[in-house]
């Protein structure tokens, strides 16, 4: 008995598992090649008044400095982490649905997806160099005092989009070995990484806090409790599934007909993912960046009315970042998922949806049922990244964890976990059919 439970355990068969194992240890040794390279600067840069800029350069640059784990007040040679990648993928698969060449090109199979990725390299170089550049020109420009750069001039803006173009260009290449070569996105685990690693300093400022009474305990504990209970919220929001029943009328398996399988299309409620709160903080939160990046921008009244309208808190806010955070989650979900192109697969393969015709009807349905559930997808994004918005503008907490963070962190935990099951369950079966191979013979 002791010896079939230990069979039946699968972490007692971890050890077993030379290929897991290898994968693993390659994940964990690309996510410390990333995290000393965030410690490499770009050379010229003032790191005090660097930090100071970040602090004072209003919720974008927060943003972007919580994605890259704290590379870009450090000014590092990762400071512009993999957004550029993200962006460029993103710009793809819109003219991958927009563009009827590129629409071919979806089609291709295996030489279609490379030129798609050939495309995506090319256009992560262009907007590495762009976003450099922009960052570079900004800092020399910082106003309020605060000489970030030692020796402004061309030398400075060169070594800039050198350093920080290669270094997003390496970790491009560095998250897809990962894929290719460990478990789950590379992409995703690099940002979870960046976003975990400002984790610790986050739980020291709330304590500090606590200890000095500037938050009172029974504050500390609502905190603790609505992290916990968002955090329960995303992980069912983010496994909950729409399945939709197909028959197959007849499915030829070898040499034996299967009469009237049934199957089911799953259809997840929030299918756009992440995409849409990073897109609405990038775009509602450029005016205060902006304004806090030149020294003339306090005369400009209409930006300084527009940023303080658009402070986190603010009622202008909260409904113009929900109301942004809906409409990109129907957007990028129409782009991620063509109903009619999937009815046509199920109409090819055989299948069909119980009181549905085949073809247009079929897509009509799919396309009312994914509208509902985006619906509640987009009100699910919205409520999640507003709470944790509210609590920073009320209570002046250090919420670090939460809102768009949270979201990654746990699709992230959530696919790492799956794809780590799933290598365990294959190599079960591998096993199996070892032994049934033994025995035959």
């Amino acid at each position: 008995m002791a010896a079939s439970k230990t069979s039946s355990n699968p972490l007692a068969q971890f050890g077993k598992m030379t290929e897991l194992r290898q994968r693993l240890l390659f994940v964990i040794g690309a996510l410390i090649v990333y995290r000393l390279g965030s410690f490499i600067p770009v050379p010229g840069v003032n790191p005090e008044a660097m930090t100071r800029m970040i602090e004072q350069g209003g919720g974008l640059l927060n943003m972007f400095n919580m994605f890259s784990g704290g590379a870009l007040a450090r000014y590092s040679v990762f400071a512009l982490g993999v957004m550029p990648y993200i962006s460029a993928s993103i710009v793809v698969q819109m003219m991958g649905s927009v563009l009827p060449a590129w629409q071919q090109l979806k089609k291709e199979g295996q030489a279609g997806q490379r030129m798609m990725t050939k495309y995506t390299r090319w256009g992560t170089v262009g907007l590495s160099a762009v976003q450099a550049f922009m960052i570079a020109a900004g800092m020399q420009k910082m106003g309020d005092g605060l000489q970030v750069v030692y020796d402004p001039g061309f030398g400075f803006l060169f070594a800039s989009v050198i350093g920080l173009t290669a270094g997003s260009m390496f970790l491009m290449w560095l998250g897809e070995q990962m894929t290719e070569r460990g478990i789950g996105n590379g992409i995703s685990l690099i940002i979870f990484a960046g976003i975990v690693a400002g984790l610790p300093q986050a739980l020291m400022q709330t304590s500090t806090m606590l200890s000095t009474g500037q938050l009172t305990m029974i504050k500390g504990l609502v905190v603790v409790v609505v992290v916990a209970l968002v955090t329960a919220f995303c992980v069912f929001m983010e496994s909950a599934q729409r399945r939709i029943t197909v028959n197959y009328a007849r499915r030829q398996g070898g040499a034996k007909a299967y009469m009237n399988q049934s199957s089911h299309l799953p259809l997840k409620i929030n299918m756009a993912g992440v995409i849409p709160p990073i897109f609405a903080s990038t775009l509602i939160l450029f005016p205060a960046t902006a304004s806090s990046w030149f020294s003339n921008a306090s005369q400009i009244h209409w930006l300084q009315q527009l940023t303080s309208a658009l402070s986190p808190g603010e009622p202008p806010y909260m409904i113009l970042y929900a109301g942004m955070i809906i409409i990109f989650a129907f957007f990028y979900t129409a782009i991620v998922f063509n109903s009619q192109e999937t009815a046509d697969n199920l109409k090819r393969s055989g299948a069909l949806i119980p009181g549905m015709r085949p073809g247009k009807a079929t897509a009509t349905y799919i396309d009312s049922v994914l509208t509902r559930l985006t619906a509640a997808g987009a009100i699910y994004l919205a409520a999640v990244c507003l709470i944790p918005t509210f609590m920073q503008s009320e209570w002046n907490v250090p919420f670090y964890f939460g809102g768009t963070s949270l979201l990654i962190v746990v699709v992230v935990a959530m696919d790492f976990r799956a794809q780590i099951s799933a290598h365990m369950v294959s190599h079960q079966y591998e096993s199996l059919l070892k032994k049934a191979n033994l025995k035959r013979t």
